[in-house]
């Protein structure tokens, strides 16, 4: 029979501790986020819908955002078993220099109509973190504005070729002036995709009040507060700014774009330069035989063509067919440290995050970014631990299998007849 007593207030005091407050409700709420998709509740709660859905949507059917994400989800881990590793080193060498884990900050346009603190948020949590942090053609913040958040962290610049060829060669010359170490040339955005969160949001630069946008931001006060009493949007290459994004895009934007361009970009770009938006096998071995000193798999994270290839499936033939000794960098679709660790074993040099970011971003500022990198850093040690690896070079293919449920429908000699 069990012996009961009266309950000693002593030993309750062993046995229960209660948890010291925290007042400050920022860090509260970070806090609380465990995952990056905390993150993104938090900030969907905080944020307009049309600035919201402008980072968290994708174009038309949002099939290739869908699809990317679920290709990360479809992996298994190969872990082994009595190999100690009680610390582990994510550190790696990209591109002629360090980061401190391996992923860097994706670029992404507007970014202050995200959050206020926008690109100098971003460009500090890098510098803190030690990693690379990548400003957009479409930034807010300019180039130099970036130098400063981070004047001795890494920098790198995401250049649209543009229809007036001279804003792009400007740009390329101020990034190069300011010290930024990489060039991201991107090719997968001929013209705007169909974005239509932000069509029938009726997203615009700048934003344009309606009674929904009104009774939106009633419970979102803080948003507009910090929007209206910060200083005006500076857009790193826009000097006019007027309709929607995809009219934006398509104003700007020159669909004749060539390796023409690309020959030119690299005559004026001292530094690195890689091609961002390759989608085949057989671009990137062009452009590694092309001389460019990288690419990155990307489908523009699901905003550009819809039903694209998804980048992380790309990689394994990419890395077979480009060699080892060629960068290979991958986005679109990330939301764990566990899928970076994934793409690293399959070929991935390196990562770079986008909505994650942005997620971080919007749901508090610089401590959000922070606590984004805080949160994938975690991710990627504790996965390492787990499979029995100490560094990112110790990761092999081996260690990940790739669950297919999209299994491309094998053609007959007579299908491909053209009729």
């Amino acid at each position: 029979m069990v012996q009961r007593q009266v309950p000693n207030p002593a030993e309750l005091l062993d046995l229960m501790k209660f948890k010291k407050p925290e007042f400050n409700g920022k860090k509260r709420r970070l806090d609380s986020a465990l995952t990056i998709e905390d993150l993104r509740t938090i900030a969907k709660r905080r944020t307009p819908k049309a600035a919201f859905d402008y980072t968290d949507g994708a174009a038309e059917g949002e099939l290739s955002l869908t699809r990317a994400r679920q290709a990360f989800q479809d992996v298994e881990f190969h872990p082994g078993i009595l190999r100690p590793a009680p610390s582990v080193d994510t550190s790696v060498d990209i591109l002629g220099g360090p980061s401190a884990l391996p992923f860097g900050i994706a670029p992404t346009g507007f970014t202050r109509l995200m959050q206020t603190e926008g690109e100098v948020a971003g460009a500090g949590a890098a510098a803190a973190a030690g990693i690379p942090f990548t400003l957009s053609t479409l930034g807010t913040t300019s180039i130099e504005g970036v130098k400063a958040a981070n004047p001795h962290g890494r920098n790198w610049f995401q250049l649209y070729v543009m229809r007036d060829r001279e804003i792009s060669y400007e740009l390329t010359r101020r990034a190069a002036v300011a010290g930024f170490d990489t060039l991201q040339f991107t090719v997968d955005t001929p013209v705007a995709g169909a974005r239509l969160r932000d069509k029938r949001n009726g997203f615009s630069i700048p934003p344009q009040l309606t009674l929904g946008t009104i009774i939106n931001a009633i419970p979102r006060p803080w948003w507009w507060y910090d929007f209206l009493t910060t200083p005006k949007l500076e857009f790193a290459s826009l000097s006019t700014t007027g309709g929607t994004v995809g009219e934006l895009l398509d104003a700007a934007m020159d669909p004749t774009i060539s390796y023409d361009d690309l020959a030119v970009i690299r005559d004026i770009w001292p530094g690195k330069i890689v091609i961002k938006g390759v989608q085949n096998v057989e671009d990137s071995m062009r452009l590694r035989d092309a001389g460019v000193d990288g690419i990155v798999l990307s489908n523009h994270g699901g905003r550009q063509l819809d039903r694209a290839p998804i980048p992380f499936h790309l990689l394994p033939e990419v890395r077979r067919a480009v060699g080892d000794d060629f960068t290979v960098m991958v986005d679109t679709g990330i939301m764990n440290g566990a899928d970076i660790v994934a793409a690293v074993a399959l070929g991935a040099d390196f990562t770079l995050i986008g909505r994650a970011y942005l997620y971080g971003l919007m749901a508090g500022g610089r401590a959000g970014v922070d606590r984004t990198i805080e949160i994938l850093r975690t991710e990627i040690e504790r996965t390492m631990r787990l499979l029995g690896v100490a560094s990112l070079a110790e990761l092999e293919p081996s260690h990940v299998t790739q669950l297919t449920r999209l299994v491309p429908v094998t053609r007959t000699a007579s299908d491909a007849v053209v009729r």
